[in-house]
C-alpha cells in the first residue's frame, strides 16, 4: 500500500512503540507538529504503560486533524479482540493494565469503541519512497500486494501475520513463555530499501537499532523499551 503524504507537511515522524507512555508521545507529536512533519506511529499504542487511554486519544485526535495515523500491531489486535469480549490471554501490567485504565477513564465508552473501528482499519503495512514501514517484520509480498482492508479485524495469516509478529521459530519459546524471534527477513530486504518497524528492542545503546541485509536493503528498529522501563523513539523524515 503506497502511501502519499498530505500536503503541507515537510516530511514524516516515524514514532516507535509507545506502549502507554502518553507523555512522551504527546511530546513527540508536539514536536512534529512544530517542525510540519506528519506523524507515523509504527503499533503497539497501548500496555504496560501509566496512560494508555491517553496514547488513544493523542492519536485519535492527530488522525482526525488528519495529521496522523498508526500501523496495526500486535498489542492493538489483542486490544481490539479483548474490547470485544473475545477471549484473548491477558498479561499482567500489560493488557491488563490497559483495560483497567480505560474502565477508570471518564471517556471509557467513546474510547473504546473508536479503538475498535480504528484498529480495524490500521494499515498493517504502507510505502513511502524508498521506505516501508511496518511493525513487526518484512515479508516480499508487501512490495506487490496491499495491505488487506479491515487486517485489524481479521485472523492474521500470511503477510499480515508477519507484519504484527514479526518472524518466530515455530515450536520454541523463550524462559519467560514467548515465542523465540529471529530476524531472518532483513537478509531478504532489496537494495535500496529501508523497512522502519518496531516489536522488537534490539537496541544496546538506547537508539535505535539498524541491521544491514545480505542483499542491501536495511532495517531499522524503533522500539527502545517505551513502557517496559526504556523510552520513546523516533526519526524524522524529510519529504
Amino acid at each position: 500500500m503506497r502511501f502519499d503524504l498530505p500536503e503541507g507537511f515537510a516530511g514524516i515522524r516515524v514514532v516507535g512503540d509507545v506502549h502507554g507512555e502518553a507523555a512522551a508521545f504527546r511530546a513527540a507529536i508536539a514536536g512534529a507538529e512544530s517542525a510540519r512533519l506528519f506523524v507515523l506511529q509504527l503499533g503497539d499504542l497501548t500496555d504496560h504503560g501509566p496512560d494508555s487511554p491517553g496514547v488513544l486519544a493523542a492519536m485519535f485526535a492527530l488522525i482526525d486533524r488528519r495529521a496522523g495515523l498508526f500501523l496495526l500491531g500486535n498489542h492493538d489486535h489483542k486490544l481490539r479482540r479483548a474490547l470485544l469480549g473475545q477471549p484473548v490471554k491477558r498479561e499482567a501490567g500489560g493488557l491488563d493494565a490497559t483495560l483497567d485504565q480505560l474502565a477508570r477513564h471518564p471517556d471509557r465508552a467513546a474510547l473504546a469503541e473508536r479503538a475498535v473501528a480504528a484498529i480495524a482499519h490500521a494499515p498493517a503495512w504502507l510505502r513511502w519512497r524508498d521506505a516501508l514501514f511496518v511493525h513487526g517484520g518484512f515479508h516480499a509480498a508487501m512490495l506487490s500486494e496491499p495491505a488487506p482492508a479491515e487486517a485489524g479485524a481479521r485472523r492474521p495469516d500470511g503477510p499480515v501475520s508477519r507484519a504484527l509478529f514479526g518472524q518466530t521459530v515455530q515450536g520454541q519459546l523463550t524462559e519467560a513463555g514467548y515465542p523465540v524471534r529471529v530476524i531472518e527477513w532483513v537478509d531478504r530486504i532489496p537494495a535500496g530499501l529501508t523497512v522502519y518497524c518496531g516489536h522488537d528492542n534490539r537496541s544496546n545503546d538506547g537508539r535505535p537499532h539498524t541491521a544491514e541485509g545480505r542483499r542491501g536493503g536495511r532495517a531499522v528498529f524503533l522500539d527502545t523499551g517505551a513502557g517496559k522501563g526504556g523510552h520513546l523513539s523516533w526519526i524524522d523524515l524529510a519529504a
